[in-house]
């Protein structure tokens, strides 16, 4: 009873916002890891972190539910702490030129809709109008953070799977389309409010 008492005084240190805590944590550990080093037992440790942090971007939601520990803080930040890690994967891949040429292209649009759909959600709750997320937008995040894997094991991968790079950049046009999709389906949206 004290324990119950306890998380729905003082919700910000649930386990599923520790969890979301922990996602923006290893954001620029992971980041850390790919710049210091392009070694294959670097990269590795960049995965492992990585998928702890996709993981727990499952977990934390799923449990929230799941103990009806739902929370403002927790809606705000779950979305944000997916952007970071995503954003700042795709910034260092590539720099380290496991992203170019046409693909470049991909991870421009992926961080362009995340800036616009802020925006715009930043704009309609001003207004009091929700934006809920949609069940494509998650299918969107978990494609990304697997593309985003798979770049992050890069050179360290093909060692292990040949095509590693490659799957990983099929990947992100795959995401990037669907990226673009849910950006234009969330402006849909929210434009007439916008334009109101």
């Amino acid at each position: 009873m004290a324990s119950s008492t306890v998380q729905r005084s003082n919700p910000a240190w649930n386990l599923p916002n520790i969890l979301t805590y922990g996602r923006v944590l290893a954001v620029p550990v992971v980041a850390g890891c790919l710049m210091a080093s392009s070694s294959f037992s670097v990269r590795w440790v960049a995965l492992a972190i990585f998928i702890l942090a996709g993981i727990s971007d499952f977990f934390d939601g799923y449990l929230a539910r799941a103990w009806q520990q739902q929370s403002s803080l927790g809606r705000m930040l779950d979305p944000i702490a997916d952007k970071l890690l995503v954003a700042a994967s795709l910034l260092v891949l590539v720099n380290d030129r496991s992203i170019t040429g046409w693909s470049l292209w991909a991870a421009i649009v992926i961080l362009c809709r995340e800036i616009l759909v802020s925006g715009l959600r930043e704009f309609l709750a001003e207004l009091n109008v929700s934006v809920p997320v949609t069940k494509v937008a998650k299918y969107k995040t978990t494609l990304q953070l697997v593309a985003v894997g798979f770049l992050i094991a890069g050179p360290a991968g093909e060692a292990v799977l040949p095509g590693t790079l490659t799957i990983g950049l099929t990947l992100l046009w795959v995401s990037a389309l669907l990226t673009f999709y849910t950006g234009w389906d969330y402006l849909r949206a929210g434009i007439k409010h916008v334009v109101e």
